[in-house]
């Protein structure tokens, strides 16, 4: 395995695990979650099971529907995405919900702005790790092929019908998706720049090293 082999793997790992931390705080906040979040949340108070469960089941629709839409095989890989993340989710919701219980409208906000900065340093560092694709961001591809609309338009439509689905499913849906909608973009590009530099940073070190182990 190559040097840039095992740093996307830890990059991705590292992302994922960030990511979910965040989504964890937002779903604590009780200001309400992302769209897509909120409808793991719905569908988990509806039917049970679990919400890193539900992670598995919707993204794995998400695959099939992007297949189906693009005439191709489904993206398998992509369902390992899936399972990773579902595990995190439920092991931080889990572990946190004892001692993470804001109950004053100030707290709520506080858990929710921490909560959307980890989601969106997590999302950063797994886009710089390239490794394996997100559903999600797969469907807002495949509709803005669909339908010509360009990437905000399309990343905005696949959230409404998400959000449409988690309010059928009394999923958390508040002024915290509000602002995770509107902020969450502006806080992955603002991260992504440092990512991107210590990614590269942490590659030249090794090499460095690499190349003083040989010598």
């Amino acid at each position: 395995m190559t040097l840039r082999s095992k740093q996307r793997i830890i990059f991705y790992m590292t992302g994922i695990v960030i990511m979910t931390l965040g989504i964890a705080l937002t779903i604590h906040s009780k200001l309400g979650t992302s769209p897509f979040d909120a409808l793991l949340v719905g569908l988990f108070r509806t039917f049970g099971l679990t919400i890193g469960s539900w992670e598995v089941v919707v993204a794995s629709s998400l695959i099939v529907f992007n297949a189906l839409a693009e005439k191709k095989k489904p993206e398998y890989f992509a369902i390992i995405t899936a399972l990773v993340t579902g595990f995190f989710i439920d092991v931080w919701v889990f572990s946190t919900e004892g001692w993470i219980a804001p109950e004053s409208a100030g707290m709520q906000l506080v858990c929710l702005l921490a909560g959307l900065l980890f989601a969106g340093l997590g999302i950063a560092i797994n886009l710089q790790a390239d490794f394996a694709p997100n559903p999600f961001d797969r469907t807002m591809l495949v509709v803005r092929k669909l339908t010509g609309l360009n990437v905000s338009l399309s990343r905005a439509l696949v959230s409404l019908v998400l959000a449409a689905a988690a309010f059928i499913f009394n999923g958390p849906i508040g002024v915290g998706t509000v602002i995770i909608t509107l902020f969450s973009g502006v806080i992955i590009h603002f991260f992504m720049s440092y990512v991107e530099k210590m990614d590269q940073a942490m590659l030249q070190s090794s090499i460095k090293k690499q190349k003083a182990h040989i010598s």
